[in-house]
């Protein structure tokens, strides 16, 4: 089974900064995309953004393009995203996500998500 852990999340004041990082699974299982998504209180789950394996095609949601970097260490196994003047809508639950294949918009795998809350 595919093991995808999450780290970073927190509580930070508007416009501050956390780092999120997701270590995949060992070289075992072959993974080519991977992503962030989030879920806030009572809406439905969204891609943030995702990064081929390479790292040579990105995504960004519109809500977070110039404030979230996406990027990857694939000798760690290891996807990060910077989130940078953070707003108080960015708080939900984020998950790190993976797929099998190298496009932006199919994931087999799933992190158990991080909390991030985001104050006024």
């Amino acid at each position: 089974q595919v093991q995808l852990v999450e780290s970073g999340g927190g509580l930070v004041q508007a416009g501050g900064t956390l780092r999120l990082s997701c270590v995949g699974p060992g070289r075992t299982f072959s993974i080519g995309a991977m992503g962030w998504f989030r879920q806030a209180p009572g809406k439905e789950r969204e891609s943030v953004a995702a990064i081929n394996y390479s790292g040579g095609r990105t995504y960004y949601a519109d809500s977070v393009k110039e404030r979230f970097t996406i990027s990857r260490d694939n000798r760690k196994n290891t996807v990060y995203l910077q989130m940078n003047s953070l707003k108080s809508e960015d708080t939900a639950v984020y998950y790190c996500a993976a797929g099998r294949g190298n496009g932006l918009e199919n994931f087999d795998y799933w992190g158990q998500g991080t909390q991030v809350t985001v104050s006024t």
